[in-house]
């Protein structure tokens, strides 16, 4: 049965009832936000990324994803920030790896689609004209650790290769990208994400920011 909660708005004082969305987990169980009957409903003033999400456990096999913290708005306006039992904004500690070379760049894009959720990572079957290829169940990943921006020709490649092969696809790149290719990837729908040197691993569109959120 889904949660419900009751919430007061703190602007009107308005009463509402809030019903928890259902999210899929990767191995397809429902995840449902904890709420908090104990707790109250706060009012949104600033966003800030960290706070917009939580960190919830799916109860059928344990995977920790992240999902959209539950809001409510009111006809007054006021957007509600509905209380969670997970309400810390955790983000689950990754290994990392400093990034010196090529093959460790290539080490923390695997464990960063080990995160995502994404099985059996390899190297692909095709190589790529530039910088290394893996491939994983229903997924093709491009690590480009160049020195230069990753070009609108390297992210067309990739997305041709995956269209071929029928599966989706990420670029990761050490240096960034050109214009160019930013805005084709974004036409496309290919997640973009830089790989720092700490072996930090950041999105830099929106399908990447999805990505990163919901996991694979």
């Amino acid at each position: 049965m889904p949660q419900s909660l009751a919430v007061r708005c703190p602007a009107c004082r308005r009463a509402h009832r809030y019903t928890a969305p259902s999210y899929p987990c990767a191995c397809g169980a429902p995840v449902v936000p904890p709420l908090d009957k104990q707790g109250v409903a706060t009012r949104v003033v600033h966003r800030a990324w960290q706070e917009d999400w939580i960190t919830v456990p799916c109860g059928s096999c344990g995977r920790r994803g992240q999902w959209p913290r539950p809001e409510l708005g009111c006809p007054c306006g006021t957007v509600l920030r509905i209380p969670v039992t997970a309400d810390a904004p955790e983000r689950p500690a990754l290994p990392s790896v400093t990034i010196r070379t090529a093959r460790d760049a290539v080490t923390a894009v695997v464990l960063y689609l080990h995160r995502l959720g994404y099985g059996g990572i390899r190297r692909a079957d095709r190589r790529p004209p530039c910088g290394i290829g893996l491939a994983g169940r229903g997924v093709l990943a491009h690590v480009d650790p160049s020195a230069r921006p990753a070009t609108l020709r390297d992210v067309e490649c990739l997305w041709l290769t995956a269209m071929t092969e029928s599966v989706g696809c990420l670029y990761f790149s050490l240096t960034g990208y050109t214009k160019e290719s930013h805005t084709r990837a974004d036409t496309l729908g290919i997640p973009l994400f830089l790989l720092e040197r700490s072996g930090t691993v950041t999105p830099v569109n929106p399908s990447a920011d999805q990505l990163d959120g919901s996991g694979a």
